[in-house]
């Protein structure tokens, strides 16, 4: 080994300066947040429980609250040291469209507050503060929903803009927020407060799946017709499977708290939205499952090719999350064995693929390489 190659080794060995770390820091960086924290969440929604799974679920929790506060803090010390080179990461196609990872990793630590945060911070507390990042990142992911696209049709575009993958970034917000909302329901007043509650949480899933859904099918389109991404962007495929699972979650979840608002004489309307997630999510498990085969598919072509590592493979941990909660609130929802029993599978291969990533992605931030510009 040349001395070159040890020198590069040292921590940030591969930047000119430690001030780098700031200068090319991107918002894909909070999809680390988001794929930590979906480990915790994930764990809470499994039937089976125990005092291990437990305080392994609130000890991620706690590494993915950390997260969130370094990479925000970074990040505002990015756009504060370099405003320039954070406008051009805003205005670009691809870049920009991971400004919805701000908004998921808010929801999903303050999730991971709600089940977890109790015993370390008080039921009040913990509960305040999930609700306040869920109202901040419901409005950041709104915003994005928004805004992203609208960027994209006004742009003044200098050759033909292709569907990538990453495009579902920006409009699956809402339906975080449609699905962590649910756990917050028990927490507001009775009354015309929780039904305004629920019928937010069901207007950002509507939202989200709408545009979700045209923007799978110009996904779907350009992979058949121009091909895979590239070998680095080609972990994003897996993001398809983020709106998918979390729509299965959010419909279950929605209908088996239905029952705390329509009470009395109108109980059957929370039967209705009840069976209305079991329906939806048996329909759209089945789409989810070609979906997970067509993007493993994909990915063992990929290493076989080459895969080098980049932070796109946060992309193999936070949709897989989402099929182990849709899966898990869907079993419960029917009373299935076997679906409980695959959202258990699914944790596995969930906690597999979070060890691998978040262990090279430390490995790659000590050394330097994942500060340097893309």
């Amino acid at each position: 080994m040349t001395s070159t190659a040890l020198v590069d080794r040292r921590f940030l060995g591969e930047l000119e300066r430690p001030g780098q770390v700031f200068e090319h820091l991107t918002p894909n960086w909070f999809a680390a947040v988001m794929g930590t924290g979906i480990v915790a969440n994930a764990a809470v929604s499994l039937p089976l429980q125990s005092g291990l799974l437990t305080a392994f679920a609130t000890m991620i929790w706690v590494v993915a609250a950390v997260l969130l506060v370094a990479i925000a803090t970074a990040f505002l010390v990015h756009w504060a040291r370099h405003p320039y080179t954070a406008r051009h990461y805003a205005a670009d196609p691809v870049m920009s469209q991971f400004y919805g990872a701000v908004p998921m990793a808010i929801l999903t630590v303050g999730a991971g507050a709600v089940h977890l945060g109790a015993p370390l911070l008080g039921s009040t507390i913990a509960v305040g503060i999930g609700s306040v990042l869920w109202a901040v990142g419901t409005v950041l992911g709104v915003a994005t929903s928004i805004w992203v696209p609208f960027t994209m049709m006004t742009r003044t575009r200098q050759h033909e803009v292709r569907a990538l993958p990453a495009w579902l970034m920006p409009v699956v917000p809402p339906m975080v927020s449609a699905s962590t909302g649910a756990a917050l329901l028990t927490h507001v007043p009775e009354g015309q407060a929780r039904l305004a509650m629920l019928s937010t949480c069901y207007a950002l899933f509507g939202l989200s799946l709408v545009l979700g859904m045209m923007t799978m099918a110009m996904i779907y389109s350009r992979l058949v017709h121009g091909g895979v991404p590239v070998a680095q962007s080609a972990p994003t495929v897996w993001i398809t499977l983020g709106m998918i699972g979390q729509s299965i979650t959010a419909a279950n979840l929605l209908g088996a708290q239905a029952g705390l608002v329509f009470v009395g004489a109108m109980a059957p309307i929370a039967l209705g939205f009840k069976i209305f997630g079991m329906i939806y999510g048996l329909a759209m498990g089945g789409f989810g499952a070609a979906m997970f085969v067509l993007a493993a598919a994909i990915t063992v072509r990929t290493i076989r090719r080459g895969l080098p590592f980049a932070l796109t493979w946060w992309s193999f941990t936070f949709p897989v999350g989402t099929c182990v909660t849709g899966m898990s609130a869907l079993g419960v929802a029917l009373g299935s064995a076997p679906i409980r029993g695959l959202a258990d599978v699914l944790y596995v291969v969930l906690v597999i693929a979070w060890g691998i990533v978040a262990t090279r992605t430390a490995h790659a931030a000590y050394i330097g390489r994942v500060f340097r510009p893309a």
